[in-house]
């Protein structure tokens, strides 16, 4: 009965009326028995908007209501939050990476504290919190032009180039108690103090000459006793240059000039006795060769040394001259060309 009524409403209040929940399905079968044609039909109008409005919650489209449907943001809302889901990693991942570069060491700071870590070359994932201060392990120089005073109070210009490296097991104390300038704050200075104290040491013509390496060990011992316990490994000292005064150092190269020519001529006559020391010993020998060949000589073997001396040049084909020898002790000797 209440569908056959409800047909002649109208096809669309069947539909809208068939889509109602049961509850309120119930509610308008009550009202319909007891009220009259025209209050059912603004019931129905009622409940078509009603489960417009549901269909329009579930997702559908109420083609026949004339309330439009509401866009779904669900499934929009879900794809935002994966993407900043995704983005708030990356971002996590970019904060607790770090790249260490070659030759360097990488002291980590929380808040400002140094924690003691240090890292080593390359990426490493840290703390987001922690920040990192790269330090150069690599080899530095250093090179200082001081006038510095010898043992006789005089003034030399010295150049010197020192050669160190920071210790990398001890960057975060040396950057916790000197920071990241410590060439200048601890390596310049002791570098100056360890120059005077060597040179004071020795007289300025040692330095100009011959104690230049005993200088530049000294130095050298020196800084690496002062140095290494900062965290600072000395390498090398070099000595560039060593400037005397004009006037001392035209007098050491006089002196040295002088040891020179001493030198010089000494060994001119080391050189000429040795020269005389030759000759005797060869006029020795030629004395020797004399007495003993005058010994082995006699008359009679002269005058055969000339009977043998006759015959060939008897028989020689150039003979063309007649020579009379003396007639005491010589031999006539006849050339006859043939």
């Amino acid at each position: 009965m209440l569908r056959a009524k409800t047909r002649s409403a109208g096809e669309h209040e069947v539909g809208t009326f068939d889509a109602l929940p049961a509850r309120k399905r119930n509610t308008l079968a009550r009202v319909v028995q007891d009220g009259s044609w025209g209050q059912r039909h603004l019931l129905g109008k009622s409940a078509a908007m009603e489960a417009g409005m549901a269909n329009t919650t579930r997702g559908g489209m109420d083609f026949g209501g004339s309330v439009p449907a509401m866009p779904n943001f669900r499934g929009a809302g879900g794809k935002f939050l994966r993407i900043a889901l995704v983005a708030v990693v990356l971002l996590f991942l970019v904060w607790s990476t770090t790249s260490i570069p070659t030759g360097n060491v990488g002291v980590l700071t929380l808040f400002g504290r140094v924690t003691g870590e240090t890292l080593s070359e390359g990426i490493h994932l840290i703390n987001p919190l922690k920040s990192v201060q790269k330090l150069s392990v690599q080899t530095q120089s250093v090179k200082e032009s001081a006038n510095v005073p010898s043992n006789e109070g005089l003034i030399l210009a010295l150049d010197t180039s020192l050669l160190f490296r920071l210790d990398k097991t001890k960057a975060a104390y040396v950057f916790q108690t000197v920071g990241d300038n410590y060439a200048e704050k601890i390596v310049e200075p002791t570098l100056r103090a360890a120059i005077r104290a060597s040179t004071s040491a020795h007289s300025a013509n040692a330095l100009y000459t011959n104690a230049r390496e005993l200088v530049q060990q000294q130095i050298q011992d020196e800084l690496t006793t002062q140095l290494a316990p900062r965290g600072v490994i000395v390498e090398n000292v070099l000595l560039r240059d060593v400037q005397l005064p004009a006037m001392l150092k035209g007098s050491i190269e006089a002196k040295q000039q002088a040891e020179q020519d001493a030198l010089r001529m000494s060994f001119i006559l080391q050189k000429e006795k040795q020269e005389a020391k030759r000759k005797r010993i060869e006029a020795q020998g030629i004395a020797d060769f004399q007495k003993i060949v005058a010994q082995g000589i006699s008359p009679q073997l002269l005058e055969w040394k000339g009977i043998e001396a006759t015959e060939k040049l008897a028989t020689s084909s150039n003979a063309k001259v007649v020579i009379i020898g003396n007639p005491k002790n010589g031999l006539p000797l006849v050339l006859e060309p043939k």
